[in-house]
């Protein structure tokens, strides 16, 4: 019971049995509860973490790290496929990028739809309109590429398997990092400014990539998708430019959300 002394005379005696009236038997267990836990977690701070561990071993935390931690693996072993290939044979294993790395990558990317579901959950806090983009130009474009055995030895393919690996190198470890703790500063701003000038090289490479599929010999393009045509350089590569725009400006004002979170934050401490 709380005891407290008013200067009123008989004042403070219906004060005092106001207050006891609002004191329920409920209010009381939880404060004394709320006492006792605090208390415990001062003389025991090991048990305090461990309790907060268990809570943070949800399906959804099992599962948005184990994916992060996949795509993470993944694209680190095509990046470094790729580039101890070069280094061992030169300019001779641009053609063959494709066939060492190519079923790894189309899963990765084929997997990366999952992303869309993710963010649409709230499994993932970003936008849906750029990731939209991103997943649907990747995956439409190696759907060509695997269609199209004569664009596999192009060095414009061993080039957009690089970009793209950057790119989800640099998010991918930003997003493990968020599952479990606060990234730092240099991570976010290396996640979201170094990030888009990359992604706008990957799409003028992929624009090359497509402008050399549409100007193929009729021999080659015999087994390719039927992209040819009066209209399909007038389609395809304004579509992709118009897509790309829009991705950057979302991502440009991802960006300064996050920069301007991360900034309050600081000074709020």
């Amino acid at each position: 019971m709380w005891k407290f002394s008013l200067p009123f005379g008989g004042e403070a005696t219906a004060a005092v049995i106001s207050v006891r009236k609002r004191l329920t038997v409920g209010t009381l267990q939880h404060f004394c509860f709320h006492s006792w836990r605090t208390a415990a977690e001062r003389r025991n701070p090991l048990r305090a973490a461990m309790e907060e561990f268990r809570g943070m071993l949800s399906f959804r935390f099992v599962y948005i790290f184990t994916y992060n931690l996949f795509q993470f693996c993944g694209h680190t072993w095509i990046l470094a496929n790729t580039i101890t290939r070069f280094f061992t044979f030169g300019t001779d294993a641009l053609a063959d990028t494709f066939y060492s790395v190519g079923f790894v990558m189309s899963l990765c990317q084929l997997l990366s739809a999952l992303e869309l579901f993710h963010i649409a959950d709230g499994i993932e806090k970003a936008r849906l309109l750029p990731r939209f983009l991103q997943v649907m130009e990747k995956n439409i474009l190696l759907l060509v590429v695997n269609m199209c055995e004569e664009i596999q030895r192009k060095p414009v393919v061993c080039l957009q398997f690089f970009l793209w690996n950057v790119l989800d190198l640099l998010r991918y470890p930003h997003e493990l990092l968020c599952v479990v703790a606060t990234p730092p500063i240099a991570m976010l701003w290396t996640r979201y400014s170094l990030w888009i000038p990359v992604y706008t090289l990957s799409v003028i490479n992929e624009g090359t990539l497509i402008y050399q599929v549409l100007t193929l010999p009729e021999p080659a393009a015999s087994n390719c998708p039927d992209l040819h045509g009066p209209l399909s350089s007038m389609t395809y590569l304004p579509v992709l430019a118009i897509g790309a725009g829009i991705a950057v400006w979302q991502l440009l004002k991802e960006r300064r959300q996050h920069l301007d979170r991360w900034s309050r934050r600081r000074k709020e401490n």
